[in-house]
């Protein structure tokens, strides 16, 4: 294995290990400082010969700048990637009027649907589902309300939990024991 060289940094002139590699052409030392005043050195050697003094300047460069524009448009510009959207929607204001006053059953907001509710059930919903987003854990809930409702016949508007202990005929027993599996 080759062993580095101490060299002298032209910037700090502190001594640094040179790559063998580079020993011939290495100047600076690999800290910020002196890799920006390295990088000022060569833009400095760079303009200082003849063939590059009008590198920029000119018809010619001018027209190539422009044909290379045309054949990239858009380079210069910064594309930010849109803004993620959040969770929950974004309020919307509105003006106050004569309105009714919406079901709130039908709103969006999972606080608003489950704010009476434990935290288990939307955990249920969301493992029984797969569900993580409060906009799909919402529909579901609404789903599994309706289809309870259609399953105790519910009525909208009526009580909440009807009284179905005077039934005119209860359920036989076989029927009620166990659904057949699937």
């Amino acid at each position: 294995m080759s062993s580095r060289t101490k060299s002298k940094c032209l910037h700090c002139n502190d001594e640094y290990c040179c790559d063998p590699r580079n020993y011939g052409r290495q100047k600076y030392c690999p800290k910020p400082g002196c890799r920006q005043e390295s990088k000022a050195a060569s833009q400095q050697q760079w303009l200082s010969r003849p063939a590059n003094q009008d590198y920029f300047r000119g018809t010619d460069n001018c027209e190539r700048v422009r044909l290379w524009r045309l054949a990239h448009p858009g380079y210069w510009r910064h594309k930010r990637p849109e803004p993620e959207s959040a969770l929950q929607e974004t309020l919307i204001p509105q003006s106050v009027g004569n309105e009714q006053v919406a079901n709130s059953a039908l709103s969006p907001a999972l606080q608003d649907a489950w704010f009476t509710q434990p935290a288990m059930f939307v955990g249920l919903i969301s493992v029984l589902t797969g569900h993580a987003l409060q906009d799909d854990i919402v529909a579901s809930a609404r789903s599994f309300l309706t289809r309870g409702e259609d399953i105790l016949r519910m009525v909208p508007g009526s009580l909440p939990f009807p009284c179905h202990e005077n039934q005119a005929h209860p359920v036989p027993r076989t029927l009620a024991a166990r659904p057949p599996p699937i």
